[in-house]
């Protein structure tokens, strides 16, 4: 399991990397712009180099773009749609540029309107910005749940993915989170549960198609629909169901990457890393045992 954290790129891509070395990080992920604006970096051939350049053998093996929150792939509004659009083909383009695992994405929200309608919408900007880019995979990430978010089952998780072209389907996967889970109604509290519900994940959707996973601690009771992190051990999930999470023998080799809040509200550090490789042991110890 490559454990690690979500990095700031203030003063350019290659200080995301340095920040990930300093966390003692074997992953980590990105925004590829300010999360709450629809103003793009304007990276380039330059940037993209000196990153790859940066990463060559160091012990950063995996690194995640978090496209911005401000998408809504779903949203009837064209305005909305043609911004999203815009951005998720930007976020992908940085992710081909640097050599990404993925782009992770909130799927969008039905806002008001019917939910098949909103998924067939979410599925064209999926493939119209697939079709525009080269590689880098685009990764759904599972919701909380609140209001008419798609993406908080993993029936809808599979109904997106079938719904994309064929000759897209293939870069698509999934990045699930272990505060979303509990949030939208799947336990994840102890080893037992967390096997089912992979097990639930694994006939509904595949697998194949899991690449990465957010780890965090949830402030909210399990189907509470609400996305409030905490950090590891201090929420609902606690030192038991996070333990358990990291330590789920088919999460093996994937990016486990931390947003949780951090001791000092600043997310997550070194100590932060460290204490979850520690649960992790724990968890592979509970299971021997």
């Amino acid at each position: 399991m490559l454990i690690g954290a979500h990095v700031s790129p203030a003063g350019g891509l290659v200080k995301a990397l340095e920040r990930g070395i300093e966390r003692d990080c074997a992953a980590i992920q990105i925004f590829n712009q300010s999360p709450r604006a629809w103003r793009p970096t304007r990276y380039g051939p330059d940037d993209f180099a000196a990153f790859r350049e940066a990463r060559a053998g160091g012990p950063i093996e995996a690194v995640a773009i978090h496209a911005v929150y401000l998408i809504n792939a779903g949203n009837k509004d064209p305005e909305i749609r043609r911004k999203s659009l815009e951005s998720l083909t930007h976020a992908l383009r940085v992710g081909d540029g640097i050599e990404a695992a993925g782009v992770v994405l909130h799927p969008g929200s039905a806002v008001g309107e019917p939910k098949d309608e909103a998924v067939a919408r979410i599925v064209e900007i999926i493939d119209a910005a697939l079709a525009e880019t080269e590689r880098c995979p685009l990764l759904l990430e599972d919701t909380a749940g609140a209001g008419q978010t798609i993406g908080r089952t993993f029936e809808e998780l599979a109904q997106l993915i079938e719904g994309v072209a064929d000759e897209h389907r293939g870069r698509l996967g999934v990045c699930l989170d272990s505060c979303h889970l509990l949030a939208s109604g799947y336990d994840v509290s102890d080893a037992e549960r967390v096997g089912a519900v992979v097990d639930d994940f694994e006939a509904t959707v595949g697998l194949e198609r899991l690449r990465c996973l957010h780890v965090n601690d949830s402030l909210t009771p399990l189907g509470s629909n609400r996305d409030r992190h905490a950090n590891l051990g201090d929420g609902e999930l606690g030192r038991e169901g996070i333990a358990a999470f990291l330590s789920e023998p088919r999460f093996d080799g994937l990016p486990a990457l931390l947003e949780t809040p951090g001791r000092e509200g600043k997310g997550p550090d070194a100590a932060e890393i460290a204490w979850a490789r520690r649960l992790r042991e724990e968890g592979i110890a509970a299971r021997s045992a």
